[in-house]
């Protein structure tokens, strides 16, 4: 099965170069119609160029393709409307959104100032929010999305002086759960790609070699199957130098205590039974967490619940 899309259209934030870059070129060669949006500005949110994105816009028409460039600021509702409302008077629809622009202002948590936190949470979490938001009822009304927010491994394991990086990227997962959920009834379908890529703002820390390998053109194709109408939908997919794998959180069948046994002492006394793999689940709903102390608590109880 040849995956393409055409009669499609994307929107590929932060496209003008790294992995935004060959995002976008990668779904309009494969018959895309793209929306190759980048504020154009330095790793660390400052200054603006459209250079970029023209550049990759030129790109694909030179290929045969067709394309548009926005310099939209994902965390500026009244650009991304904009951005949004010139995608539809050209090409009438919406069907793809890769949500991969970012910057970094990286420090320890102690030497960071809250606006340096504050502005790396503005463009990563509230910028994913907000163009999706804007593209949400346009997908809903089509009866078809398909839509990926970027994490990092930062977020999802821990990165030395990122905090508010890593807390924007692990962001990612909650609001991923929640717009499956909300989406499902309405084929919108949406997953997360954590990579590993040589881009602009991880060049400096690999060797040419690890760099080579390490490439935007290695990542782009699982994200081209994460947007493509038989895509799944709820995936956490890390991705890097041609590998390609699920990220996912289990809870352990931990202990139940009652009564008087509800104690700091009783949870330390038994952490490695907490904290025992064995029977450890994939939970896929909060209340299926709820659901299962619940019955924990009455099954020790002697209570029985109805269903």
């Amino acid at each position: 099965m040849t995956i393409r899309f055409d009669g499609k259209v994307a929107i590929v934030t932060g496209a003008g170069i790294g992995l935004g870059r060959s995002h976008a070129l990668g779904l309009a060669a494969r018959g895309a119609k793209v929306v190759v949006n980048d504020l154009g500005v330095a790793a660390d949110g400052q200054g603006r160029s459209s250079a970029e994105a023209d550049a990759v816009v030129a790109e694909i028409i030179e290929a045969g393709g067709e394309a548009m460039a926005h310099g939209a600021d994902v965390s500026n509702e009244a650009e991304v409307k904009d951005m949004v409302q010139q995608a539809m008077d050209k090409w009438g629809r919406i069907d793809i959104l890769i949500n991969n622009a970012g910057i970094l202002r990286d420090k320890t948590f102690s030497k960071m100032t809250l606006d340096d936190f504050k502005k790396v949470v503005d463009v990563h979490l509230i910028g994913t929010a907000t163009v999706t938001h804007t593209v949400w009822p346009i997908m809903r009304e089509q009866g078809y999305g398909r839509i990926v927010l970027t994490a990092s491994s930062s977020g999802l394991y821990g990165n030395f002086g990122q905090s508010n990086y890593g807390a924007a990227k692990a962001a990612m997962m909650g609001l991923m759960n929640v717009l499956h959920m909300e989406g499902a009834r309405d084929d919108i379908r949406v997953n997360t790609l954590a990579p590993t890529a040589t881009t602009r703002m991880t060049e400096e820390l690999f060797s040419p070699e690890v760099g080579e390998l390490l490439r935007p053109e290695t990542i782009t194709p699982g994200v081209l199957y994460l947007v493509s109408e038989d895509a799944p939908s709820r995936v956490i997919m890390g991705a890097g130098g041609g590998s390609f794998a699920q990220t996912r959180v289990y809870e352990t069948k931990g202990i139940t205590l009652a009564g008087d046994d509800i104690t700091p002492e009783n949870v330390a006394a038994q952490w490695d039974k907490v904290t025992d793999p064995t029977d450890q689940e994939i939970l896929t709903q909060a209340f299926e967490q709820t659901g299962k102390y619940a019955k924990n608590a009455a099954d020790l109880a002697g209570i029985k619940l109805e269903k």
